[in-house]
């Protein structure tokens, strides 16, 4: 078990939202899919909240290996850009996928980050081409490449490695 797992807040949406991101994973072209939703806890007549008996109060869920928490707190408290996941990609064609499953907010979206339809963030990404690429690139290589990277919204491998040239 892992030492901190990431506790998700919704209003209602926590059961939906843990079967759309274990949907997505196990859906990825370039992985074989181990993502998979746990144990469910329903709220109980003796659970102080407004929420109905019977309905989920919280799911667990686990995404390649990392472990989240949903729960159905109420409207008390919103996910923001505050906190977001990283995807790391090895290839555009992963970058595409993720990017056209999670992205729901063209507005919010920049950079390789996006939020998904539940209002999570997300930044979807080549970290290793981007560390090694923006680390070892120096003057107006750097400046050009970084430049192209700040104008994206998804991030376009081939066009930072012609940036880059």
């Amino acid at each position: 078990m892992q030492k901190i797992t990431p506790n998700l807040w919704f209003d209602n949406e926590a059961e939906e939202a843990a079967n759309f991101y274990v949907e997505v994973f196990n859906a990825n072209p370039a992985k074989e899919g181990t993502s998979k939703v746990g144990n469910i806890v329903r709220y109980s007549a003796d659970t102080p909240s407004n929420k109905p008996k019977g309905s989920v109060m919280t799911v667990d869920f686990e995404l390649e290996g990392q472990q989240f928490l949903g729960l159905n707190g109420g409207s008390f408290f919103k996910l923001n850009e505050a906190v977001s996941f990283i995807i790391d990609c090895e290839t555009q064609e992963e970058i595409d996928y993720f990017w056209g499953k999670l992205s729901a907010v063209p507005e919010s979206e920049q950079c390789g980050w996006l939020k998904d339809k539940f209002g999570l963030s997300w930044q979807v990404a080549p970290s290793k081409f981007l560390t090694d690429l923006l680390g070892n690139l120096e003057g107006d290589k750097a400046e050009k490449v970084m430049k192209v990277f700040l104008e994206m919204k998804k991030i376009d491998i081939a066009e930072l490695e012609k940036a880059a040239e």
